[in-house]
Order: C-alpha cells, then structure tokens, then sequence
C-alpha cells in the first residue's frame, strides 16, 4: 500500500469520528442543556524534503521551500462548548435555568456501587418520595441535586414551592414560608477538561494528577445566578452542524477516492510486470 493510500486510511478513520460527534449533536438538537461538542484536527508526523535550492525559489512563496510528506491528520480533540443556550419559559417552579455560561448544577450519580459528583446544564428538576414523609430533589433520571450542604431533603406536604434567582429553595406550609435548602452552582474554569459521562452530564477527568490538576484549577463555586420556571434549550447550531456534516462526508469521499485511484494504479503497474 502506497504512503498516500496510507495517509487516506488514516484520515478516513478520524473523519468518521467527527461524523459521529456532528451526528451526536444532531440527534440531541432539542435535549434540554445539551451542550454541543466540537471535533478538532491536528495533524501527524509530516517529513520536510528540502529540494529546492534556488533561492528564486523563494520569491512570492507563502509556504516553505521543498516538499512535505505528511502522515494524514488525527481527531485531537472533542471540546464541550458551555455557552448559554435560548431559554424557553415553562412556568414551571422546578426548572431552573442557568444564565452564565460555563456554570453547571451538581448532581450526585451512583454507577456500580461508586457515587461521584457530576455537572449539568440541564435544569429540569423533580421531587422524588423517600422514607419518613419526605422529597428529595433530584434529576429526570433520579439522581439527587446536590445543594451547599449536600442533598436537598425536606418534608412534604407544602402547598408551593419557589426556587429563587440566587438558588434559595423555600415551600409554603399554609401562612408560614420555610427555607429548605440552597442550590449549589459551580463554574467550569477548563471546560476543556470535563468528560460527557452520557445522560446530559460530565465529570471531572478520573486522572487529575495525571493531567498536572486538582479539582479547585477545573471546577470553582459561584455565586448561582437562575431564572425560574425557565429551562435553557440545546446550544446547537443546527446550520453549522449540518455545514460541518457536508464539509466532513466531502473530505471522507476524497479520500476514499485516494484510495480507490491508489489500487488501480497499483492494480495497472503488476500487469506491466507480468
């Protein structure tokens, strides 16, 4: 297989990577704080062939003298993108959207016996029974929210609830108003850095010390900033998305192309020899 062949197989493999992340942000294009992810390319071990020696050669150049021999691109990375989506209002007291970008709700998701706190930017809330006559607030899948002291855990039988703009959560009990708890909202300092764990959440990187990191240089606490009967929809760009799709499937045919035009030249040159 020629080195050009070669490069083409590389590039393929990476491109169908991209298709799946274009596809995947399609396909979540109205889930609720979806945050879109982005591919980025870079590219691989290239060999510079110095081959040209006249100066001349150089006039009105506007890239190096000689020959570049690359190695076909790899997918270097999938970046979440936090900014702020369109915010539709519900009405409803237990969605609450986030109006900074970058600022994420905590979540506490147990997965084979091992608990660990995860981020979302997805508001939709709901009060699940426990034991003793009593709610916690948790996510559409279940999982509790977590406030500035850990789970929000009250007594039911309240007439209202109220989730303020600073995150205070108060319910009414006939004349009386009782603060229940307080949501805890952190921003995301690398974003670059979180890790999408499926279900609209993210987490932080399992190997922290690996990466030269601790928890306090990705993940801050913030002063909430919320709106009420409020849920922020998906920041995907779907002309974008579908403009990306196009640029990558013209990109995968080239390249199958290459390969294709590689193995009847290489099919031509064996019945030349025999």
């Amino acid at each position: 297989m020629s080195r050009s062949m070669i490069q083409a197989a590389v590039t393929m493999n990476q491109l169908q990577q991209k298709i799946d992340v274009i596809g995947y942000n399609l396909a979540n294009s109205q889930t609720t704080g979806y945050k879109a992810r982005q591919a980025e390319f870079s590219s691989l071990l290239y060999q510079q062939i110095n081959n040209l020696n006249d100066p001349a050669n150089a006039e009105g150049r506007l890239t190096p003298d000689g020959v570049r021999v690359g190695s076909g691109a790899k997918l270097g990375s999938i970046n979440i993108d936090l900014s702020v989506g369109s915010l539709q209002e519900t009405g409803r007291a237990l969605d609450i959207a986030l109006l900074q970008p970058n600022q994420l709700f905590q979540v506490s998701v147990t997965e084979n016996n091992v608990t660990e706190t995860r981020y979302t930017r997805d508001g939709s809330f709901y009060l699940s029974p426990i034991a003793n006559n009593q709610v916690m607030l948790t996510t559409k899948d279940g999982d509790p929210v977590l406030g500035t002291t850990g789970q929000i855990i009250f007594e039911n039988g309240f007439d209202d609830i109220q989730i303020a703009d600073n995150g205070l959560i108060t319910v009414k009990r006939g004349m009386n108003t009782e603060v229940v708890g307080q949501l805890e909202v952190v921003e995301a300092v690398r974003p670059r850095l979180l890790e999408a764990t499926g279900n609209n959440n993210f987490r932080l990187p399992t190997d922290l010390a690996g990466l030269g990191y601790n928890q306090a240089e990705i993940i801050q606490e913030v002063p909430a900033q919320l709106k009420s009967g409020t849920l922020e929809t998906s920041n995907v760009n779907m002309g974008k998305e579908l403009t990306d799709l196009i640029t990558a499937q013209r990109s995968y045919q080239f390249n199958a192309r290459t390969i294709s035009m590689g193995d009847q030249m290489m099919g031509l040159v064996s019945q030349l020899r025999s």
